[in-house]
């Protein structure tokens, strides 16, 4: 196992996680989203994502998303914590964009 695996974990397969049925959430604010966005994505601030929760389904795959990759990574442990069993950092939009 490589540094970054033992570091980040296996590297999912957001296309295919998206064929599936995942969801995106991108947690940037609605301002940053409507300025780009993946389509089909779900808009939730990470501000007001705990607020929001019982508006994403737990049965479902998640991949959260924002500019960079921190506030998805602060998402992605509010909803494991939370209860959703399967959910992955996406990282920044426009690189996940490109993975899918």
């Amino acid at each position: 196992m490589g540094l970054f695996s033992t570091l980040f974990g296996k590297s999912a397969d957001f296309a295919q996680l998206v064929k599936d049925g995942a969801i995106i959430l991108d947690v940037r604010t609605p301002g940053e989203y409507a300025s780009g966005h993946i389509k089909g994505s779900k808009n939730f601030p990470l501000q007001s994502l705990q607020q929001n929760l019982s508006k994403i389904p737990k049965d479902k795959v998640i991949i959260t998303c924002c500019a960079s990759g921190m506030r998805s990574g602060s998402a992605k442990s509010i909803l494991l914590s939370s209860g959703f069993k399967e959910v992955h950092n996406g990282g920044g939009w426009m690189s996940l964009k490109g993975k899918i």
